[in-house]
């Protein structure tokens, strides 16, 4: 049955919420479990269609998986097969990070070309490139990566751009060389930081020092028990909301130096944010001045808060400029955003003139990705009017519990179902 969130706008978010674990952590640590036989634990895994559909993969490819509670999961068993299912990996890219752990376990994999979000062209040429240096002979049929590797060996691997995926899928084959592999250029984002820690708590030996890391092969993992990052992505889509709707509220369970570069473009548009030692408390008592954001690897900012930060912009004074350069395609919320009232240009591929107004209004929108959808909703919360807001099924992949956690802020918003 398909969905909308209705949302009746105009109140300020006032209260306390906590953050659930990273979806972009929980997902490649989900395929890092393919690299051992032994137990696996993981703790503060967010209840996700996502993170469903990791889990589904794993098991299909062989795993035993026990939900001990709604945020817990142990994950048991060997690898029965090495050909990922094509319906799974199409559903969602992250899904493509099976690849390394297959090959490096039974040293052949099959694994279709990735889909998911419609956010741009996102290649992976990269993953392929550098499991070639690592001694994997590489070929393509039907849709379908075949990679096979009778042995990894390491070496050295420089990444033409910081890629996240790659360096993961990197990490994961590195683990399982022959000897020392060297990745230059790596990305440095804290979900891959803890992929490190979490193979290192499997038995990696991984030294890391900015964008360089260092692999030493293990002859193999064992198993082991790690709880996920808290999801700064989240933290930071309920902070903007927050002081979207002029609020007063506190954001738990979040570390604030993964939060920084949003944290100091809010204090610059004038908004104030106390961090505290694992909590945000934003107080959105003035209007939001303008503001220049450029989206870049971290610690650069973040290009999944790109969309949420252009809705408060939509509401600022003055006229702001929004740059995105990590992917091409990512401006699916414009045209929504301009239903509400929004002033928005798109001079080019990469760029958004915004011209801030008093106020938008509700509107019909439809969400066209995950944080396309996020942005349709801190635009409705902060609009006068009802926002009906469709495409519930790209929020529900990156966002858990986002109506319980907006109505524990005093939102007025609900799910309902849309005749058809």
């Amino acid at each position: 049955m398909t969905e909308q969130l209705l949302i009746r706008g105009g109140k300020p978010l006032e209260g306390r919420i906590k953050v659930p674990g990273a979806k972009n952590s929980a997902l490649p640590l989900l395929a890092a479990s393919l690299l051992t036989d032994d137990p696996v634990v993981l703790k503060n895994v967010p209840p996700l269609k996502d993170v469903g559909t990791m889990l589904s993969m794993i098991r299909e490819l062989g795993k035993n998986i026990e939900t001990t509670d709604q945020r817990t999961v142990r994950i048991t068993g060997g690898i029965a097969k090495n050909s990922a299912p094509e319906e799974l990996v199409r559903r969602m890219r992250a899904s493509f990070l099976v690849l390394s752990p297959l090959l490096g376990r039974v040293r052949e994999a099959v694994v279709p070309l990735p889909g998911g979000c419609n956010i741009g062209t996102r290649p992976v040429d990269l993953h392929l490139n550098g499991l070639s240096r690592l001694g994997t002979e590489i070929g393509q049929a039907d849709g379908k990566i075949i990679a096979r590797a009778k042995k990894l060996r390491g070496n050295e691997i420089f990444l033409d751009y910081p890629s996240v995926g790659t360096t993961e899928q990197l990490l994961m084959a590195a683990v399982g060389a022959e000897g020392e592999t060297v990745i230059f250029n790596g990305a440095q984002e804290p979900e891959v930081r803890d992929l490190v820690n979490f193979l290192v708590e499997l038995g990696a030996d991984i030294e890391v020092d900015g964008s360089i890391l260092t692999v030493r092969g293990a002859d193999e993992l064992h198993g082991g028990e790690y709880e996920v990052l808290p999801d700064r992505i989240a933290g930071g889509t309920y902070m903007i909301a927050i002081a979207a709707t002029g609020g007063h509220a506190t954001v738990d369970e979040v570390r604030p130096s993964t939060l920084k570069q949003l944290t100091l473009k809010m204090r610059k548009s004038g908004i104030t944010v106390n961090e505290g030692v694992n909590s945000v408390e934003v107080i959105g008592d003035n209007r939001p001045k303008n503001l220049e954001v450029r989206t870049l690897p971290y610690p650069g900012f973040p290009t999944d808060l790109q969309a949420p930060i252009s809705a408060l912009l939509t509401i600022a004074e003055g006229k702001s400029v929004v740059k995105e350069t990590v992917f091409d395609s990512r401006f699916g919320h414009v045209a929504e955003l301009r239903k509400m009232g929004a002033d928005i240009s798109v001079p080019n591929s990469s760029t958004l003139f915004i011209n801030g107004t008093d106020g938008l209004r509700g509107a019909k929108v439809e969400a066209t990705d995950i944080r396309a959808g996020a942005s349709l909703v801190i635009a409705g919360l902060a609009s006068s009017g009802t926002t009906e807001v469709s495409g519930l099924e790209h929020i529900d992949r990156g966002y858990s519990q986002l109506v319980e956690n907006f109505q524990d802020l005093n939102a007025e918003l609900e799910r309902s179902k849309i005749d058809e």
